[in-house]
C-alpha cells in the first residue's frame, strides 16, 4: 500500500486529507508541523510527502530544503492557501515535485500523487538497472598490498597471459578477475564466470565444454559450454581447486590446443579464450595430496596474484567502510550516514574471518540499525552481536 506523509499545521486539513487518501487506499501518517514531519521522514520511508508552506516553528520551504538535503530522492508535493507563481517556481527549484493550492482539487491532487509515485518508482528501478548493467567495479584501498595488486593488473591486463589468483574467501578475487578483463584488449568481449565449487562434478564438463543432444538422459538439445560462450573474452574459473580431476584433464587439453569437444560429440571446436583462475585453497598442498594436477597449475599460473586478507590491509578498512556505507544508503534510499573516527578504529580492531564480504554485511547492518552518525559503541554493539567483537593488536 502506498505510504503518504501529510505535514500541515491545520488539524482540519490533516484529517480531511487523511480521510480522502485512506478511502483511495493510501496509508497516511500525519505531522502537525515541519519539525515533527522531518523526524518522521528521517525514520520512515514515504512514497510521497505532502507539505504545507505556511507553518509555525519551521516554514514549509525550509522543511523542503531539509528533506531534499537528507535524501534527494524524496518526492515532495507542496500545498498552500497563499500560492503565487513565484512561490511555486521557488518550490520546484528547491526540489519539489509539484505545487498544489488550497483548497485542493481532489481529482488533481490524486493525479499528482499517482504521477509522483510513478516518478519515485522509476528512480528506484533506474538505480537497480544501473547496478545490474554496470560492468566495472571499484577497487577500494590505498594500502601497499592493494597498490601492488593494482600495479600488477595494470601491467598484466593488456596481455593474454593466464592469471592464477589466490586468497581466502571474501577477499575480492572476482574483482581482480573483472579488472583484468575490463582493462584488457578483450574488454568488449564476454566475461564468463564459472563457480567450479557450485557445480556438481558430473555436470562440470557439460558446463565448461557443452554437450550434444542425447549425450545423456537430460540432454534434450545441444548446448554450448562456457569455453565457447567466452570466445573473444575472458573465462573466469572461480574455486578451480574444487574441480574434479577428470574435468581438470579436459581443461588442460583445451589450454594446450585451444580446442574443445562437447560431451557426446566428436567434432573439435576452436576457442579463443583468456583463462583466469582463482582458488581459496593452498594449491601446492592440493597438488601434493593428488587433488590438483601440477601440469594444469603450471599452465594456469603464468602470472600469480595473491590477494591479501582484510586483516592484512587494515589501513583500507575506513575507505572500504565509507564506500560500502555510501553504496548501501543509495541503494536503499536512506538518509546519509557517516562513521565517527572511533567507529572506524573499532572496525579496524575486528578480526575479519569473512574478509571484505563480512565487512560489507556489517556495514549494511550498521546502516539499518543505527542513526545517521555511527559510533564506536554502535560497532561494538552490532558488528558481531552473537559473539562479541574480536579485537587484538595489529
Amino acid at each position: 500500500m502506498p505510504k503518504i506523509l501529510v505535514i500541515d499545521d491545520e488539524r482540519s486539513i490533516r484529517n480531511t486529507l487523511k480521510d480522502i487518501l485512506e478511502y483511495e487506499k493510501f496509508e497516511v501518517d500525519l505531522a502537525e508541523d515541519g519539525i515533527e514531519g522531518l523526524e518522521m521522514a528521517q525514520n520512515n520511508k514515504f512514497d510521497v510527502i505532502l507539505c504545507d508552506i505556511k507553518m509555525p516553528r519551521m516554514d514549509g520551504m525550509e522543511v523542503l530544503e531539509k528533506l531534499m538535503e537528507d535524501n534527494p530522492d524524496n518526492t515532495v508535493v507542496m500545498i498552500t492557501g497563499h500560492g503565487t507563481v513565484e512561490t511555486a517556481v521557488e518550490a520546484i527549484k528547491k526540489g519539489a515535485y509539484d505545487f498544489i493550492s488550497k483548497p485542493p482539487d481532489i481529482n488533481r491532487m490524486l493525479i499528482t500523487l499517482r504521477n509522483a509515485m510513478d516518478k519515485s518508482q522509476l528512480v528506484k528501478e533506474t538505480k537497480v538497472l544501473k547496478r545490474k548493467v554496470s560492468k566495472t567495479y571499484d577497487m577500494i584501498g590505498d594500502s601497499h598490498a592493494i597498490n601492488q595488486i593494482k600495479e600488477m593488473i595494470r601491467r598484466v591486463a593488456p596481455t593474454d597471459a593466464r592469471v592464477f589468483i589466490t586468497g581466502p574467501n571474501g577477499t575480492g578475487k572476482e574483482l581482480v578477475a573483472r579488472w583484468l578483463h575490463e582493462l584488457s584488449n578483450r574488454s568488449k568481449g564476454p566475461f564468463v564466470e564459472v563457480n567450479c565449487a557450485a557445480i556438481p562434478s558430473e555436470l562440470i564438463e557439460s558446463e565448461l565444454f557443452g554437450h550434444e543432444k542425447g549425450s545423456f538422459t537430460s540432454a534434450i538439445k545441444q548446448k554450448k559450454g562456457n569455453f565457447e560462450l567466452a570466445t573473444g573474452g575472458t573465462l573466469f574459473l572461480d574455486e578451480i581447486g574444487d574441480m574434479s580431476l577428470a574435468a581438470q584433464a579436459k581443461v588442460l587439453r583445451a589450454l594446450q590446443e585451444n580446442k574443445i569437444t562437447r560431451v557426446g560429440g566428436e567434432k573439435e571446436i576452436s576457442v579463443d579464450v583468456r583463462v583466469v583462475a582463482a582458488t581459496n585453497k593452498d594449491i601446492q598442498k592440493e597438488i601434493q595430496m593428488g587433488n590438483f594436477r601440477e601440469d594444469l597449475y603450471h599452465r594456469l599460473s603464468v602470472i600469480l596474484i595473491p590477494v591479501p586478507s582484510l586483516n592484512e590491509r587494515i589501513d583500507d578498512i575506513p575507505l572500504l567502510a565509507n564506500h560500502f556505507l555510501e553504496q548501501i544508503v543509495q541503494e536503499n534510499s536512506m538518509a546519509p550516514r557517516e562513521f565517527t573516527e572511533d567507529a572506524q578504529k573499532a572496525l579496524q580492531k575486528i578480526t575479519w574471518t569473512g574478509n571484505i564480504r563480512e565487512l560489507r554485511n556489517v556495514v549494511e547492518r550498521l546502516a539499518i540499525l543505527c542513526d545517521k552518525t555511527i559510533t564506536g559503541e554502535d560497532v561494538e554493539t552490532f558488528a558481531q552481536p552473537l559473539s562479541g567483537v574480536k579485537t587484538g593488536a595489529k
